[in-house]
């Protein structure tokens, strides 16, 4: 066994086909295959069940997938010292719901750029479920998600506390009007969004249980909707007051139950974190000064470039 086998492996559970691991790790599905079939016979486990259609980690694959990712950070770590003892380098994944990629990745990445120049991120937008499953399963260090967080094996630190509004189109009826009409129209992002579920709270609240539902998959297309009259959503006040200022829409005030969010920063318990994440987490823990279950170690700073790569997986 060697670390090339680790990664093998590890693009094996990123990509859920061998296949696809081989065209990631620039090698044959043969090669990768047998890689894997080594790995297992080296530690006597199955590492992955297999079906026609996709493959998935074992529980075993699980334990050792943990291990993987301790021994990336441990080698970026030693890389790290041995070539500087001031240097932050390494990439990151981080997660977070479409409206923090669209109010608050460009602050972090001018902030973050600016300190840690060689540190590559990687930002993917996805629901809150899968998420926090991803962080879990290593497919990223670390992710913005709305609390509560209440799962074991996760830190978090409280970033911020946002005010939901319910976004109604300001040239067509008030939202007591919108109410009355059956069906009830409301335009929303799929299962498993936040802004959704209070949604559909709401209305409940309302005796509301029946309305129909416009899906997309973006906040420009819900403010479009909306705004031609399409239904009626809810979005944080400051994404509404921020952006789309100068558009044909009403925001309305929630109650606190309903109309508050909190957004937290969660990531692994491992006692083998990254500099790189450590970095990213400190910038969180020194401007917020939350608490957190760990101690950090102050990451140093550097000079002014960095790589970046956006990517919304919505």
């Amino acid at each position: 066994m060697n670390t090339n086998d680790l990664k093998i492996f590890e693009a094996v559970a990123e990509t859920g086909s061998f296949t696809k691991a081989a065209a990631a790790m620039f090698t044959v599905q043969s090669n990768v295959t047998a890689r894997i079939k080594s790995l297992e016979e080296e530690f006597g486990a199955e590492l992955f069940s297999r079906t026609s259609r996709k493959v998935e980690l074992t529980a075993a694959g699980k334990k050792l997938m943990q291990y993987c990712k301790q021994i990336s950070n441990l080698i970026a770590e030693a890389k790290s010292h041995v070539q500087s003892s001031t240097k932050v380098s390494g990439s990151l994944k981080i997660g977070c719901i479409e409206t923090t990629m669209a109010l608050k990745v460009p602050e972090m990445i001018n902030h973050f750029e600016e300190h840690f120049p060689d540190v590559e991120l990687e930002f993917k937008s996805e629901m809150r479920n899968a998420l926090i499953n991803d962080v879990l399963n290593y497919n990223l260090d670390a992710a913005f998600v709305s609390a509560p967080i209440n799962v074991t094996g996760l830190n978090q630190i409280r970033i911020k506390e946002e005010q939901l509004v319910i976004v109604t189109a300001s040239e067509g009826p008030k939202i007591e009007e919108l109410l009355t009409k059956q069906p009830v129209k409301i335009v929303v992002f799929g299962h498993g969004c936040l802004f959704r579920a209070r949604l559909e709270s709401w209305l409940s609240s309302k005796g509301i249980v029946h309305y129909k539902s416009t899906v997309l998959n973006s906040i420009e297309g819900i403010i479009n909707f909306v705004e031609a009259g399409l239904g009626m959503t809810i979005l944080p006040e400051e994404v509404v007051s921020q952006y789309y200022a100068g558009r044909k829409i009403t925001s309305n005030a929630l109650d606190k139950q309903l109309g508050t969010m909190i957004t937290v920063l969660i990531f692994k318990q491992d006692k083998s974190q990254s500099t790189a994440l450590r970095a990213f987490i400190d910038m969180y823990f020194s401007h917020n000064k939350s608490k957190i279950t760990a101690p950090l170690d102050e990451a140093k700073s550097a000079s002014k470039r960095g790589k970046l790569n956006l990517k919304p997986h919505f």
